[in-house]
């Protein structure tokens, strides 16, 4: 059969999947991988970027480096995707293909939050991080909040991450007495998946004297005010917030969305289409959007076009992955999370402690070297 993978997006899933079909065909793979970035960040670098302790440059990995057999990577900008065609139109060409993967993300949409953009900032981003780098130092005081702006979004710890690491900046910073911390999230709990970490994380935000609105989203924001869906006003200083989420436009356009996100069968991550595949944060997975379970959804279809190409065994999707949530002084915990190989979900917690970020360091490493060699 013929092979031709097309593979739209270079993060997690896309990186895995890429880098799968290559292990296993070699030189045979005729894989074509599209992002229009020229690096890649792991998101959770952006948290030390935020808080000055690195630089984008310095957590970039170019994907110049990402060299693999039978891989080929370019930085085009993709402006229409037919998906019955299993074709795809970039600023650079038009690529056809037997196989294709679209593996793009979430966007971010400012707009959907009135006043966020003008009187707030977003730290979930590389250019929003950035920003707060040089921004943060000049703060020197009054309340915070810290404010998700719509749900579903990527890293369910990562406001946690956010609010915790804040505190502690402001300690060091001996200013913590002077601002209030606010942490505003639509979710029961900090992290639904695992009721060991959600609980040492309200523990903390406690000790830390963080306040949680739970249950709660910010609809909009006005001049040093938040305004949540229940009518409640929030003064505020500083506004540290995850944008509502939602797939690229192109996809949007390609019809391929229903209710928001891309419907897709979760065993097999397959499309409506026979033979397009959505895997990582725009597919309707119910599951948390996070690297790793796109790391996870790209074995599935890894093994799946290889079964069409060889006769491979295919392995259906088994919903695992790893929340990782920084601390801030040190400490990280993490919990190893299966949706779908069992009954139910299963979570094993790892409390927060200095071996937790040996945890974290091995999976950076681990994922620098498989994809780019160092």
């Amino acid at each position: 059969m013929k092979s031709r993978v097309l593979i739209l997006g270079a993060g997690f899933g896309g990186m895995e999947l890429a880098t799968l079909l290559s292990e296993a065909l070699g030189e045979k793979a005729d894989v074509t991988v599209i992002d229009k970035r020229d690096r890649f960040v792991f998101g959770y670098s952006r948290i030390d970027v935020m808080f000055g302790k690195t630089t984008l440059d310095e957590v970039g990995l170019s994907y110049a480096s990402f060299i693999k057999p039978g891989i080929r990577l370019v930085k085009e900008t993709i402006t229409s995707i037919d998906a019955e065609a299993k074709r795809v139109t970039t600023d650079g060409g038009t690529y056809e293909a037997d196989y294709l993967v679209i593996a793009l993300g979430a966007d971010y949409d400012m707009e959907a939050t009135p006043g966020l953009t003008a009187h707030g900032n977003e730290f979930y981003s590389d250019e929003g991080a950035d920003r707060l780098r040089t921004l943060l130092p000049g703060f020197t005081g009054g309340p915070i909040v810290v404010g998700i702006c719509g749900f579903p979004y990527k890293c369910p710890p990562g406001p946690s991450e956010c609010a915790l690491t804040l505190h502690h900046y402001l300690t060091e910073r001996g200013i913590r007495e002077d601002c209030d911390i606010t942490f505003v999230s639509p979710l029961s709990s900090p992290m639904p998946a695992s009721a060991e970490m959600a609980q040492a994380l309200m523990n903390s935000f406690e000790e830390f004297g963080i306040r949680l609105l739970r249950q709660r989203t910010v609809v909009r924001l006005e001049p040093s005010m938040a305004v949540l869906d229940d009518g409640t006003e929030l003064p505020f200083s500083l506004f540290l917030g995850v944008p509502k989420h939602q797939p690229p436009k192109v996809v949007i356009e390609s019809g391929l969305t229903e209710d928001d996100w891309v419907p897709i069968d979760l065993p097999t991550l397959e499309t409506r289409f026979t033979d397009v595949y959505a895997i990582g944060d725009m597919a309707a997975t119910g599951l948390p959007k996070s690297g790793t379970f796109a790391e996870s959804a790209a074995r599935s279809v890894s093994t799946s076009i290889l079964a069409k190409l060889s006769g491979a065994n295919v392995e259906r999707n088994t919903g695992t992955g790893t929340c990782i949530v920084e601390y801030g002084d040190g400490r990280v915990s993490y919990a190893e999370l299966d949706f779908l190989t069992g009954p139910k979900l299963e979570a094993i917690y790892h409390p927060p402690s200095i071996a937790g970020k040996t945890f974290k360091q091995g999976f950076d490493d681990t994922r620098r070297d498989r994809w780019f060699n160092r």
